[in-house]
């Protein structure tokens, strides 16, 4: 087994700090004294934070994770960062109601081109462990998969909600299912883990860290849960569901997605994706039950994201043009142009262009009268045909310049 090591930090006790990274943004801790104990002992730490690169990009939900890691390595521990190249094949049925496939190798690389760049968006990656979970996962023989299976019981694995929930259904359970928790937990052993961070939905996964390094006779890590976060549409943000804010987003994207959540996640979304202070978050609660428009909160909030990922410049640019485009009836600087030839069908356009995902999409848009020229008539239509340039808006926040050649 390869072991990992750098040389340890100068590690900060201060125990208001201790005490934000043990409650800010988070869901639970296991075991939360012996976690607390370990913080302000000054003993240097590894902190674990396992992501699949299972899509190319890192949604506002998992940054959550890395943020809470860099607490951890500011105050001065080692940040282990595990890239599941191995288990992202595999597949994690955590937050799946059904059966997720198994995701193809060449996939994985594909999505793994940039990913050491857009996590050093927010960790320190010169000063963390970044690992790859193929190093040690790939080698693993039957005998030792055996060892790792004799932690579970067929039963402990069944009575989990969401693989009870399919049983009770009828519905398909795999054994390769049954094999990630497994997996997590020996990354865990490999990378000699004091601490695993991850989703609440993950803490099955999780305590199977410490039910294996129990059975390596190793310490049992301590275990930080976050808050979920909710995406655009109200549900967990989830890529699968394409709800999402990706870090990676263009700074305009960025901040209409922003601008479009549920005005009662607005504080959520400053607590567990922002640096402001708790006190200003609770001064923002305060005004806004005092009366206070959410509008003006969430340009706040959407100008504080796109800061943090893009500078403040590109913030500054980006509320310019969501007041030119949303509050005056302008259009964004960067909307997409595309040549067609003329008697092209404005759906096929739209579909190519992947701004809409299927015909009875487009055609559900046409009745609720969300599709229209800038500043013209509603197309009422779905056999729209393209015989002129068009400027045209698509629901709220879509845009689209059709030039005919």
């Amino acid at each position: 087994m390869k072991l990992f090591g750098r040389k340890p930090d100068i590690v900060d006790t201060n125990e208001v700090k201790v005490d934000e990274i043990l409650t800010r943004g988070v869901e639970d801790v296991f075991v939360k004294e012996s976690l607390r104990k370990k913080l302000l002992s000054g003993k240097v730490l590894r902190v674990k934070l396992g992501i699949d690169p299972t899509s190319a990009s890192i949604h506002l939900g998992r940054a959550t994770l890395l943020h809470k890691l860099r607490k951890f390595q500011d105050l001065g521990h080692i940040a282990v960062l595990i890239v599941g190249d191995f288990t992202a094949q595999i597949g994690d049925a955590s937050d799946k109601l059904d059966k997720r496939p198994m995701l193809d190798a060449s996939k994985v690389t594909e999505n793994l081109k940039n990913y050491k760049e857009i996590i050093g968006k927010v960790i320190n990656v010169d000063r963390a462990e970044f690992v790859y979970n193929s190093d040690w996962l790939a080698k693993l023989g039957f005998a030792e998969i055996c060892r790792l299976a004799e932690t579970f019981s067929v039963q402990q694995m069944s009575a989990r909600r969401n693989f009870k929930d399919r049983f009770d259904k009828g519905e398909e359970v795999s054994l390769r299912e049954f094999m990630y928790p497994l997996m997590q937990g020996y990354d865990s052993v490999a990378v000699k883990a004091d601490i695993e961070i991850g989703g609440f939905d993950q803490l099955f996964n999780l305590k199977a860290g410490r039910l294996i390094q129990k059975q390596y006779a190793m310490p049992e890590q301590d275990i930080l849960t976050t808050q979920m976060l909710e995406g655009t549409d109200g549900r967990k943000m989830s890529s699968s569901w394409g709800n999402v804010i990706n870090i990676t987003d263009a700074p305009n994207e960025m901040f209409g997605k922003v601008m479009s959540l549920r005005d009662e996640l607005i504080t959520k979304y400053f607590l567990l994706c922002t640096d402001v202070s708790l006190a200003e978050i609770a001064e923002m609660e305060k005004s806004l039950t005092g009366g206070e428009n959410p509008r003006n909160l969430k340009v706040c909030l959407a100008k504080e994201i796109v800061e943090l990922y893009h500078g403040s410049a590109f913030a500054e640019a980006a509320v310019i043009n969501f007041e030119n485009t949303f509050k005056k009836g302008g259009i964004p600087d960067d909307t997409q142009e595309v040549g067609v030839t003329s008697g092209t069908a404005l759906v096929d356009v739209l579909l190519a262009n992947g701004v809409v995902k299927s015909k009875t999409e487009f055609r559900r848009l046409v009745e609720e009268g969300a599709v229209s020229e800038v500043r013209g008539e509603a197309i009422i239509s779905a056999d729209f045909m393209v015989t002129k340039d068009v400027t045209l808006k698509i629901g709220k926040k879509r845009f689209l310049k059709v030039m005919v050649k």
